[in-house]
């Protein structure tokens, strides 16, 4: 069995779909971090360094183990030449 098969396995559970519906914008928001960061050339430590912080905390965002601040986000969004965008739909 593929990822995909698993997922979809998993998906048919509408408990889990739920949980995974939720999460679904903080995992399109790290996706898009890593994204931009990767399509400007920068490593994890390259971004820490221009904004500085430490490389551990882009790691921790990236990996799904830290949930960010909005002025964290707007930083990161400043320094990959962005601007930090909100919305409730």
């Amino acid at each position: 069995m593929n990822h995909n098969e698993i997922k979809k396995l998993l998906l048919d559970d509408s408990e889990i779909k739920s949980e995974y519906d939720e999460l679904s914008p903080i995992y399109e928001l790290k996706k898009e971090i890593i994204r931009l960061r990767i399509e400007k050339g920068l490593s994890q430590k390259d971004l820490a360094a221009l904004m500085g912080t430490k490389q551990s905390a882009i790691s921790r965002l990236e990996n799904g183990s830290y949930n960010p601040s909005v002025e964290f986000l707007n930083r990161i969004a400043h320094t990959l030449g962005k601007k930090l965008q909100i919305s409730f739909k």
